[in-house]
């Protein structure tokens, strides 16, 4: 049975799975306080999973890109759970745990996840297949609003848009050409929406499920020492850049 923990974000998850096969998960708006509802989320899950923490073979955790504080919280409880329970503690981005969903749907086209990033930045990471030969295409990287339509029209195989990409505004839609169908065109983006469009941990189990499968020794590819964030920028101290005119 696998963990998952999700606290990158203002919405939080934690899912308890069989070999990716989701058993019980609980999804609350957490906002800024992820620390002081997380055990009590975890006992719940476990609790509901009719299991004991001691029965968990690996602790899986949304790396972010998010909320410093959010990223740190997860990570933490993870990586300590890993080594009290001498378990797997595999990292999965926010960005892909948003694709994810989508593979199928997207029927072999690119899904490009997109995460607000503040500062008049934004997130872009690039999947693509289905089953084994899911795959990253483009880690996550932040670019301005006008930086990501550019990168996403200049592709030949637009596919489906997925994360906070609604929240690109009616212009930056308008030139992906944004449908919320699948698009009779190729240079046409299809837009997630909706329930669909929820990041859950039970997705972020599946993920971990599937790599420690892949790896010949889960224990030592995915040590607890081993997990490290996706930040994308140092943290918010000191002078600031200026917010780009995208904003």
């Amino acid at each position: 049975m696998e963990l998952a923990i999700d606290t990158v974000g203002m919405t939080s998850s934690v899912a308890v799975s069989d070999r990716g096969t989701p058993v019980a998960e609980i999804t609350w708006p957490s906002g800024r306080r992820h620390t002081p509802a997380l055990i009590p989320m975890i006992d719940a899950v476990v609790r509901a999973a009719d299991i004991d923490r001691a029965n968990l073979s690996a602790i899986a955790v949304d790396t972010g890109p998010g909320a410093y504080g959010g990223i740190r919280a997860g990570m933490a409880t993870a990586g300590a759970l890993a080594v009290v329970l001498g378990v797997p503690a595999i990292g999965v981005g926010r960005l892909e745990i948003e694709a994810y969903p989508h593979a199928a749907a997207a029927r072999g086209a690119v899904i490009a996840a997109v995460h607000r990033a503040g500062r008049g930045q934004w997130a872009l990471a690039l999947y693509r297949g289905i089953g084994d030969g899911w795959r990253e295409e483009l880690p996550p990287a932040l670019c301005s609003r006008s930086e990501l339509v550019d990168k996403l029209r200049a592709r030949s195989d637009a596919g489906l848009l997925c994360g906070e990409a609604d929240q690109l505004g009616d212009a930056a839609l308008a030139q992906l050409r944004v449908c919320h169908d699948i698009p009779a065109t190729s240079d046409a983006w299809t837009m997630v929406a909706g329930a669909a469009n929820r990041r859950r941990a039970a997705v972020l189990g599946e993920i971990a499920w599937r790599r420690m499968q892949a790896a010949p020794d889960p224990s030592r590819a995915f040590h607890p020492d081993q997990l490290e964030p996706i930040y994308l920028r140092p943290p918010a101290i000191g002078p600031q850049p200026p917010v780009t005119d995208d904003d």
